[in-house]
């Protein structure tokens, strides 16, 4: 009828279609990272050549993709029953995955080093003593060592950088007074056709291993063979504390061979184990982000006193670069001592 108003209606979304949207959205959220961490497994971990593992990713990556459609219809419930069934399976094959020491490893990490006492005498065996000409040629040497507790004199922080400066490889070397030095290097335990994957740090690529090395191996692989850029810092930390972080070592290393372990970038690399034992033996060592960008460990080091306070940490950074003195000294008999010229001692 003319002048009559029509009457607009809104058409409503069907009851509950607000609350499986929220559904879907919490659901997606939770299976996304799920099938990416499903497929970071299984490419560093599936067994097989090369290509069976890239056919395991590409499977599992389309059973996720079909998961997620699935979650998208009405038939959700199902499709979440099934994906977190193959998850649960996939986590008890990633469960079943268990460290070993009984691989073909790499040349360099082929034997672990181990230790006895007997009062202030240690022996250890298996102390790496590479001559390096290249990282592909090279004399191999490992050699059984006795040190002598009491005459144990320094502890040395050895910063070793390849990358961004937030990365680093932690080493931490041990003098005695007649001039002798062994480190100590938390070590990833590479099989011979592996090679070292941050992200596969995450994802059990690797054992560990603590290997005591010769200086004249491990620092000099690092800036002379690798072209990586070292920094060497003086520890102040009780003669007590020196010995006990020295059998910590050689502790942690028995008990990688008894009981394998496998390497984690973040949880169990060559800092985290620095700082547990260290804060066994010191205590109430704070947690900070540096110890896992262990880069800048050296700043923690001096915040918690344990560097020279005579100098700032730009002015122990400079005088601690030991870079061109390993190179110029290269196989020199007095290696150590001369990648320590113009460091000051403590006092």
């Amino acid at each position: 009828m003319p002048g009559r108003r029509r009457r607009h209606t809104t058409r409503a979304f069907p009851p509950g279609a607000d609350c499986n949207l929220e559904m879907l959205r919490l659901v997606t959220v939770i299976v996304c990272p799920l099938a990416i961490w499903g497929c970071f497994a299984l490419w560093y971990r599936a067994p097989g050549a090369r290509a069976l593992r890239i056919l395991a990713v590409v499977l599992w990556a389309a059973f996720s993709l079909a998961m997620l459609l699935a979650l998208s219809s009405p038939r959700m419930a199902v499709g979440g029953a099934i994906f977190a069934a193959a998850f649960c399976a996939l986590l008890l094959w990633w469960r079943r995955l268990l460290p070993s020491n009984d691989r073909v490893w790499a040349d360099d990490v082929a034997r672990m080093t181990s230790g006895s006492a007997e009062g202030n005498r240690v022996v250890l065996r298996n102390v790496r003593n590479f001559d390096w000409r290249s990282v592909t040629d090279y004399t191999q040497r490992w050699e059984t060592r006795d040190y002598d507790l009491d005459r144990l004199a320094s502890v040395d922080l050895i910063v070793s950088y390849w990358t961004i400066r937030a990365i680093a490889h932690v080493l931490i070397s041990f003098g005695f007074a007649d001039g002798d030095q062994v480190v100590f290097s938390v070590e990833i335990r590479r099989e011979k056709d592996e090679e070292f994957s941050a992200i596969g740090g995450f994802f059990k690529e690797f054992e560990l291993s603590v290997l005591a090395a010769d200086e004249r191996d491990v620092i000099r692989l690092r800036t002379n063979v690798r072209g990586e850029d070292d920094y060497l810092y003086h520890l102040r930390i009780p003669v007590a504390a020196m010995r006990s972080l020295f059998l910590a070592y050689v502790e942690q290393a028995n008990r990688l061979v008894r009981t394998p372990r496998f390497y984690n970038t973040v949880t169990v690399n060559c800092t985290t184990l620095v700082h547990q034992m260290m804060n066994h033996i010191v205590g109430n060592l704070p947690l900070d982000y540096r110890l896992v960008f262990s880069g800048f460990l050296p700043g923690y080091v001096y915040q918690v006193g344990g560097l020279d306070p005579r100098y700032t940490l730009t002015e122990l950074r400079s005088i601690g670069r030991i870079t061109e003195r390993a190179r110029t000294s290269d196989r020199s008999p007095s290696f150590s001592a001369d990648i320590r010229q113009g460091v000051p001692e403590l006092r």
